[in-house]
């Protein structure tokens, strides 16, 4: 009896994670294919950013390599794109003319880099920071120029910065809050930050907004310009402003999408044969860009896929994390502290050490810590778990080692 077949469009982490699992629980169940629009096999894309700085390359974060599909008798599509599905025949159609039909079909497409809608945006020398082509390609410019500006304070900002920094280049970050990762720290954990950076030779431009970024005769970037009239050089510009989920494909499919694919709590889209995970999906009203929650809709998804039918993704408390060697930071939850809920602060400058815990009700519901951040998972889980810490609450701040029957 002919195998039910699933195909796979996408072929990065939320895609790989998703099959693995799925292997796992039913390794015969299907005849898979996958499909993915990069030419090169899957890679650990969060990684990137050792990539960039010269601490690893391209083959030190494959996750599965083209031999690990044919040793599994899956059918793998590198270097193509598919424009569209036809869920009236259930299959999905490539830009090289491909058709694969579907009995049950995953959206694993991920999400784009925004690019700020000013002039000169398409000069030469202006990239975002998404994929292994967007890393070579600033490799590329840092050998042969000197001056970068990345424009974004945010996480994948900074590791542009500290990445091309690392390649010998003088980089400036523009950023249109007042404090970095605004949306990660809280202004005491910044602070640090922003001090830690520039002792390894990064300049800040805060409160700043672009209005256009300026070439020279031969089509290239020389400068970008702010609102408020000033520039500052550049040879390479890096957008890093942030990312929207992919969802035309679904949308021109007749999925509901509300700046995302919709999925329930099964990861299953409006159609039941259709499952999507990742940074494509928008799941009660969320989209997760970040790699813990896509990995829990992965779990879901090969559940149900696998037809065990029990798995349910309620959504995620994420938890923040900068890949810059030697810079240890963590956040999750409330860090920021809402309205009703008490903080408890222990802040050590000289030592580069902060931690802010948020209490509510008497459960923690945030934390932010900078320097130290080994009690990270025990406060993450903590929140997760909504525990009363009414009975720890003066050791809180200590950690578990200062609270081992806790």
């Amino acid at each position: 009896m002919d195998k039910p077949r699933l195909v796979i469009v996408g072929n990065g982490m939320a895609a790989t994670r998703t099959l693995e699992e799925l292997l796992t629980l039913d390794p015969d169940l299907y005849d898979i294919s996958v499909i993915g629009a990069e030419p090169c096999p899957a890679y650990n894309r969060i990684l990137l950013s050792p990539v960039l700085s010269g601490e690893q390359s391209l083959r030190d974060i494959v996750l599965c390599d083209e031999d690990w599909y044919a040793r599994r008798g899956i059918r793998l599509l590198l270097g193509r794109t598919v424009t569209r599905i036809d869920r009236a025949r259930r299959r999905v159609l490539a830009d090289d003319g491909t058709q694969l039909p579907y009995d049950r079909l995953l959206l694993a497409v991920g999400s784009r880099p925004v690019v700020l809608p000013v002039p000169g945006k398409d000069l030469d020398g202006v990239v975002t920071f998404r994929d292994i082509q967007d890393v070579n390609r600033m490799i590329a410019a840092a050998a042969t120029h000197r001056r970068a500006v990345v424009i974004g304070g945010g996480l994948l900002g900074l590791e542009a910065a500290n990445g091309l920094a690392a390649r010998g280049m003088a980089v400036s970050v523009a950023h249109l809050a007042e404090t970095l990762l605004d949306r990660q720290l809280d202004a005491g954990a910044a602070g640090l930050l922003r001090r830690n950076l520039e002792s390894r030779g990064l300049t800040f431009l805060m409160a700043r907004q672009t209005a256009a970024i300026v070439g020279d005769d031969a089509g290239r970037v020389r400068a970008v310009r702010f609102a408020d009239g000033s520039e500052v050089a550049a040879d390479l510009v890096v957008m890093a402003v942030g990312i929207r989920p992919n969802a035309a494909l679904a949308e021109d499919a007749g999925l509901y999408v509300d700046r995302g694919i919709v999925v329930s709590d099964t990861m299953q889209t409006y159609d039941p044969c259709i499952y999507a995970v990742g940074e494509c999906v928008r799941h009660r009203g969320v989209a997760y860009g970040l790699v813990a929650p896509i990995f829990e809709q992965a779990r879901v998804a090969a559940n149900h896929l696998a037809r065990h039918g029990i798995g349910r993704y309620a959504g995620s408390i994420a938890a923040t994390r900068l890949k810059v060697t030697g810079i240890e930071l963590f956040s999750a939850g409330d860090f920021a502290g809402a309205p009703g809920t008490q903080s408890i602060t222990l802040s050590d400058t000289p030592g580069n050490v902060y931690r802010k815990l948020v209490v509510k009700d008497d459960k923690l519901v945030g934390a932010c810590l900078y320097g130290d951040t080994a009690d990270g998972a025990w406060y993450l889980r903590l929140i997760q778990e909504a525990r009363p810490v009414a009975d720890i609450r003066d050791r809180l701040i200590l950690g578990q080692a200062g609270n081992a029957e806790a």
